[in-house]
Protein backbone atom coordinates (compact mmCIF):
# COMPACT_ATOMS: atom_id res chain seq x y z
CA UNK A 1 0.00 0.00 0.00
CA UNK A 2 1.32 3.34 -0.73
CA UNK A 3 2.15 5.71 1.96
CA UNK A 4 2.43 2.84 4.27
CA UNK A 5 5.44 1.80 6.58
CA UNK A 6 6.48 -1.36 5.28
CA UNK A 7 6.22 -4.11 7.36
CA UNK A 8 6.74 -7.71 7.80
CA UNK A 9 5.67 -10.02 10.47
CA UNK A 10 4.01 -7.30 12.39
CA UNK A 11 7.12 -5.45 12.92
CA UNK A 12 8.66 -2.49 11.21
CA UNK A 13 11.55 -3.28 8.72
CA UNK A 14 14.14 -0.62 8.16
CA UNK A 15 14.54 0.18 5.00
CA UNK A 16 18.29 -0.72 3.42
CA UNK A 17 19.08 1.91 1.60
CA UNK A 18 16.98 5.18 3.82
CA UNK A 19 17.04 3.90 7.46
CA UNK A 20 13.37 4.06 9.28
CA UNK A 21 11.05 6.88 8.19
CA UNK A 22 10.82 6.33 5.12
CA UNK A 23 7.62 5.73 3.24
CA UNK A 24 6.41 5.17 -0.78
CA UNK A 25 4.22 7.65 -1.59
CA UNK A 26 0.71 7.44 -4.20
CA UNK A 27 3.07 8.47 -6.86
CA UNK A 28 6.12 6.64 -6.11
CA UNK A 29 7.99 8.53 -5.01
CA UNK A 30 9.83 8.20 -1.48
CA UNK A 31 9.80 10.62 1.36
CA UNK A 32 12.33 10.02 3.77
CA UNK A 33 11.83 11.75 7.38
CA UNK A 34 14.80 12.56 9.33
CA UNK A 35 15.59 13.58 12.60
CA UNK A 36 16.99 17.45 12.63
CA UNK A 37 19.77 17.98 15.38
CA UNK A 38 20.35 21.72 16.47
CA UNK A 39 23.56 22.79 16.15
CA UNK A 40 25.69 22.98 19.11
CA UNK A 41 26.78 26.76 20.34
CA UNK A 42 29.92 27.38 18.85
CA UNK A 43 32.56 29.83 19.56
CA UNK A 44 32.03 33.23 18.72
CA UNK A 45 34.65 33.84 16.59
CA UNK A 46 37.01 31.47 13.77
CA UNK A 47 39.93 30.45 14.58
CA UNK A 48 41.18 33.27 11.12
CA UNK A 49 38.62 35.95 13.16
CA UNK A 50 41.01 35.04 16.55
CA UNK A 51 44.41 35.33 14.72
CA UNK A 52 43.13 38.69 13.27
CA UNK A 53 42.12 39.85 17.03
CA UNK A 54 45.55 38.89 18.45
CA UNK A 55 47.54 40.44 16.01
CA UNK A 56 45.73 43.91 16.23
CA UNK A 57 46.22 43.21 19.67
CA UNK A 58 49.93 42.74 19.59
CA UNK A 59 50.63 45.11 16.74
CA UNK A 60 49.17 47.70 19.29
CA UNK A 61 50.71 46.69 22.21
CA UNK A 62 54.57 46.65 20.07
CA UNK A 63 53.68 49.97 18.60
CA UNK A 64 52.75 51.58 21.11
CA UNK A 65 54.29 50.18 24.50
CA UNK A 66 50.80 50.35 25.94
CA UNK A 67 49.01 46.88 27.03
CA UNK A 68 46.09 46.61 24.95
CA UNK A 69 43.19 43.89 26.00
CA UNK A 70 39.58 43.11 25.13
CA UNK A 71 36.76 41.83 27.20
CA UNK A 72 33.86 40.25 25.09
CA UNK A 73 31.07 39.55 27.49
CA UNK A 74 28.36 40.90 30.08
CA UNK A 75 29.07 43.53 32.09
CA UNK A 76 26.42 43.11 35.10
CA UNK A 77 24.40 45.96 35.96
CA UNK A 78 27.01 48.71 36.00
CA UNK A 79 28.64 48.00 32.98
CA UNK A 80 31.22 51.67 33.78
CA UNK A 81 31.90 49.69 36.90
CA UNK A 82 32.38 46.31 36.25
CA UNK A 83 34.89 47.65 33.32
CA UNK A 84 36.71 49.53 35.61
CA UNK A 85 37.13 46.48 37.62
CA UNK A 86 38.02 44.09 34.89
CA UNK A 87 41.24 46.83 34.06
CA UNK A 88 42.39 47.29 37.88
CA UNK A 89 43.03 43.27 37.77
CA UNK A 90 45.19 43.42 35.05
CA UNK A 91 47.76 44.46 38.07
CA UNK A 92 50.25 46.69 38.57
CA UNK A 93 50.58 47.05 34.73
CA UNK A 94 47.16 48.70 34.71
CA UNK A 95 48.58 52.46 34.61
CA UNK A 96 49.75 51.34 30.90
CA UNK A 97 46.55 49.36 29.93
CA UNK A 98 43.82 49.89 27.70
CA UNK A 99 40.70 47.82 28.33
CA UNK A 100 37.98 47.59 25.57
CA UNK A 101 34.87 45.89 27.27
CA UNK A 102 32.27 44.93 24.67
CA UNK A 103 28.97 43.80 26.14
CA UNK A 104 27.01 42.52 23.02
CA UNK A 105 23.97 42.09 24.62
CA UNK A 106 23.70 44.71 26.63
CA UNK A 107 24.54 46.64 23.34
CA UNK A 108 27.55 48.09 25.58
CA UNK A 109 30.60 49.26 24.92
CA UNK A 110 33.22 50.79 27.62
CA UNK A 111 36.96 52.21 27.01
CA UNK A 112 39.44 52.28 30.45
CA UNK A 113 42.78 53.57 30.34
CA UNK A 114 45.10 53.68 33.23
CA UNK A 115 46.77 56.90 34.15
CA UNK A 116 49.65 56.64 32.09
CA UNK A 117 47.71 55.77 29.00
CA UNK A 118 44.52 58.24 29.60
CA UNK A 119 47.76 60.76 28.63
CA UNK A 120 48.25 59.44 25.01
CA UNK A 121 44.35 58.88 24.60
CA UNK A 122 42.35 61.13 24.89
CA UNK A 123 38.51 61.10 25.59
CA UNK A 124 37.79 62.23 22.01
CA UNK A 125 40.21 59.75 20.34
CA UNK A 126 38.30 56.50 22.19
CA UNK A 127 35.18 58.19 21.92
CA UNK A 128 35.88 58.03 17.98
CA UNK A 129 37.11 54.08 18.34
CA UNK A 130 33.91 53.29 20.38
CA UNK A 131 31.77 55.03 17.39
CA UNK A 132 33.75 53.06 14.63
CA UNK A 133 33.42 49.83 16.52
CA UNK A 134 29.34 50.62 16.92
CA UNK A 135 29.08 51.16 13.10
CA UNK A 136 30.76 47.57 12.56
CA UNK A 137 28.86 45.73 15.28
CA UNK A 138 25.32 47.47 13.50
CA UNK A 139 26.70 45.69 10.29
CA UNK A 140 27.53 42.17 12.58
CA UNK A 141 30.83 42.35 12.63
CA UNK A 142 32.35 42.01 15.78
CA UNK A 143 35.95 41.41 14.78
CA UNK A 144 36.11 44.28 12.69
CA UNK A 145 35.24 46.42 14.87
CA UNK A 146 37.05 45.17 17.54
CA UNK A 147 39.85 45.55 14.98
CA UNK A 148 39.52 48.93 13.72
CA UNK A 149 39.32 50.01 17.12
CA UNK A 150 42.24 48.91 18.17
CA UNK A 151 44.69 50.77 15.48
CA UNK A 152 42.47 53.47 15.81
CA UNK A 153 43.54 53.85 19.15
CA UNK A 154 47.10 52.60 18.63
CA UNK A 155 47.21 55.50 15.95
CA UNK A 156 46.13 57.88 18.63
CA UNK A 157 48.47 56.92 21.10
CA UNK A 158 51.27 57.13 18.76
CA UNK A 159 54.75 55.23 18.95
CA UNK A 160 56.27 54.30 22.42
CA UNK A 161 58.33 56.70 23.94
CA UNK A 162 61.96 56.13 24.02
CA UNK A 163 63.04 55.52 27.37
Amino acid sequence: MAGDLVRHADTIVEDPEHGYGAARTNSGRISVAKQREPAAPGLPFTTVQLTRLDEALTLSSRATGLAFSVYLGDLGQDPRDRAEDLHAAIGPNSAEAVLLAVSPGQRRVEIVTGTDSARRLPDRGCNLAVMSMVASFKEGDLIGGLVSALRMLADQAGHAPRR
